[in-house]
């Protein structure tokens, strides 16, 4: 597997696997299948209410504990100092781990200085390999890390072909910041897997849809998390390395950019504040 390196040194793969919106009851044989599939990353959160089918997966795959890159992610709800810490322990115990990869705070809402400087406390004390934010802006990412110790080593972003993220790209670039991407696959909207550029750009590779947004993502140096519950499809996603993509063809893929996100605004009010006021737990 391909591996990209944090700004603090840690190895992380390349690509990794996604469980938002797979049920509970459905994630452990997901996992177990991804796993077996050759995935060395697993992403969840505990907003997803599938952390200990995750655990129960890794626990039974026989793979050594550093064999596999493990992301989850802090609620809003819980963005104060004390609350991050509480709920950080949950988490690792539902995950049945010592220490996680990667712990992201999951949106930018709320009191995330003090969730921030949780999170700095956890990767001081090693529970923590990495840290980092899920859909910072530009201007918040970097607000964040003027006035606090630890540089965040990962921004995820919804960032696909028809909402592309140049600048954000640039600017965690330029950052040392890794980029990675949720939502590859715009979550299905704007019709992508019959895209006519898109298929005809697959249809010349003799691969598909899936696979080419996957390989652009990664071409451009964006870290991938792609979800399904198919062994078939798992196995699809995983296989974007024995073929690269042209300039021409990333040039007309990069033409198929809106600049805006295909499934929530977030500058719409009500949006922001049901984000930002969800609750996951009493």
């Amino acid at each position: 597997m391909k591996e990209v390196r944090l700004n603090n040194g840690v190895m992380m793969p390349a690509l990794g696997f996604g469980v938002y919106q797979i049920p509970a009851e459905d994630t452990e044989r997901a996992v177990s299948e991804a796993l077996g599939t050759g995935y060395r990353m697993i992403d969840t959160a505990a907003s997803y209410f599938n952390e200990e089918q995750v655990g129960d997966a890794l626990r039974h795959s026989g793979l050594k504990r550093e064999e596999v890159f493990v992301t989850t992610k802090l609620w809003v709800q819980d963005y104060e100092y004390e609350d991050a810490l509480r709920a950080f322990d949950k988490s690792a115990r539902l995950l049945g781990l010592d220490y996680v990869d990667l712990y992201l705070l999951h949106k930018p809402y709320g009191n995330y200085y003090a969730a921030w400087r949780a999170a700095e406390r956890l990767y001081k004390e090693g529970r923590v390999k990495a840290i980092g934010v899920t859909s910072f802006s530009d201007e918040r990412l970097q607000d964040l890390f003027l006035h606090n110790e630890v540089k965040p080593a990962v921004n995820q972003l919804e960032t696909h072909p028809f909402f592309q993220q140049e600048a954000s790209n640039a600017f965690l670039s330029q950052e040392g910041i890794q980029h990675e991407a949720w939502a590859p696959f715009a979550e299905g909207k704007n019709d992508i897997w019959n895209n006519p550029v898109l298929k005809a750009i697959a249809g010349k590779h003799g691969r598909t849809v899936a696979q080419v947004v996957l390989r652009w993502l990664n071409q451009r140096g964006v870290v991938v998390i792609p979800k399904t519950v198919r062994r078939e499809r798992m196995a699809e996603n995983l296989d974007i390395f024995g073929f690269t993509l042209t300039g021409q063809e990333m040039q007309a893929i990069a033409g198929l950019d809106t600049g805006r996100s295909s499934i929530y605004d977030d500058t719409d009010l009500a949006t922001t504040k049901y984000i930002g006021t969800h609750r996951i737990h009493d």
